[in-house]
């Protein structure tokens, strides 16, 4: 595990599970929403984008946490050696939507893009939930359990497997 892709539909654990997962192996964390957004919350010009996903994907040990333009998440899990894919049920992605609004009212999200409106990206995932089944489907199964020949794949489909994937697969002697 030393370049690692997670990813998975809006509001799904992935950047709690980064985090934890940066701290149990070292590896240095990139949120792609922090690279493709300004401060300000304005998206950045695609060159520059392109450039750091690039850079950060050429390195030898990354966490890459998100989606971001397709040829880059398609570039992303063609680098990575461990794909990690949070698969949970629409409902409960919902409420994680949800449940971050409700508390980013009071408190901006732990890595939320600064300058990004908690309501603004809020509203824009439950755009992208409702969009999901089009590409988070049987087709993209298939084509993550292709990429599985040559790669580790980790498909994480409920809470309690979310909760306990950095105890299960991070151990201080794993690499």
């Amino acid at each position: 595990m030393k370049r690692v892709a997670v990813f998975g539909k809006p509001g799904s654990g992935k950047s709690t599970l980064s985090r934890a997962l940066s701290v149990a192996t070292g590896l240095p964390l990139h949120a792609v929403d922090s690279l493709f957004y300004q401060a300000d919350g304005d998206v950045v010009d695609r060159p520059i984008f392109d450039a750091a996903h690039d850079k950060i994907v050429a390195s030898d040990h990354w966490i890459l946490d998100g989606f971001g333009p397709m040829d880059a998440f398609h570039k992303r899990l063609e680098a990575a050696d461990t794909l990690i894919y949070i698969d949970l049920p629409y409902a409960m992605s919902y409420w994680f939507v949800t449940k971050r609004l409700l508390k980013g009212v009071m408190i901006k999200p732990q890595g939320w893009p600064d300058g990004a409106s908690v309501l603004k990206g809020s509203l824009q995932s439950y755009r992208v939930l409702k969009m999901c089944p089009k590409f988070w489907n049987q087709d993209f199964m298939a084509r993550l359990k292709t990429l599985a020949d040559y790669k580790t794949l980790y498909v994480i489909r409920c809470g309690a497997e979310l909760n306990g994937f950095v105890d299960s697969y991070c151990r201080p002697d794993d690499g």
